[in-house]
């Protein structure tokens, strides 16, 4: 009976957030969404590079990026706006202060505005079975074309032409287990913590 209740409990209490989350003004989204971009920069510092390997190092940011859309919605999106932008301007938080990475911070705000709008418009996406995916597109995809590409540009830039086997070798292949490992830790705490009931526009309502 205690259990029930003590589940009944946590459910009103994570809808209560998200409704919160989804209905306050501009000022706390916000200030949610500098939190986040600080989050983002804090976990970009717990990186290290594997060897022979000196562009693109293995950071925790990809997994506050997957979270920032789950927790903030579209907002999550403005985050990395914010993380990027101060970035740009010169705040020393980066992973990675070469030119190389400038497509992955762009697919870093593409990837939270779209987990962002997924989570706030469908029911289901709140699930692990439909969340993990959405993280694995999210990483593989959204993130990783726009950083590949520029990438390839860049190395053209400093006289290095890479084959495509090569692009991978040294910016996919290496990183995928890790990031496989992310993508399912952000998959279930989103699946912990976000309510399975509409808290907003959902065209889903459960």
């Amino acid at each position: 009976m205690n259990l029930n209740l003590n589940i009944n409990k946590y459910r009103d209490m994570r809808y209560n957030l998200f409704k919160w989350r989804y209905e306050t003004g501009f000022v706390n989204k916000l200030f949610l969404a500098v939190g986040f971009a600080v989050l983002t920069a804090v976990l970009a510092q717990m990186k290290f590079y594997l060897p022979g390997n000196a562009l693109v190092p293995i950071t925790g940011q990809t997994f506050a990026i997957l979270l920032a859309g789950v927790v903030l919605g579209k907002w999550g999106g403005v985050s990395q706006c914010i993380y990027v932008g101060l970035g740009v301007m010169g705040m020393p938080w980066f992973a990675n202060v070469t030119g190389s990475t400038i497509g992955y911070l762009i697919g870093f705000i593409i990837a939270a505005f779209f987990l962002g709008i997924m989570t706030d418009k469908y029911v289901k996406s709140r699930r692990f079975s439909s969340m993990f995916p959405l993280m694995l597109f999210a990483t593989f995809v959204l993130i990783y074309m726009p950083g590949l590409t520029y990438l390839y540009f860049y190395m053209g830039s400093l006289g290095v032409s890479l084959s495509l086997v090569e692009l991978l070798m040294m910016a996919v292949i290496p990183f995928i287990v890790g990031d496989i490992i992310k993508a399912v830790a952000a998959a279930s705490i989103a699946k912990a913590i976000t309510p399975k009931r509409s808290y907003g526009r959902e065209v889903d309502i459960a």
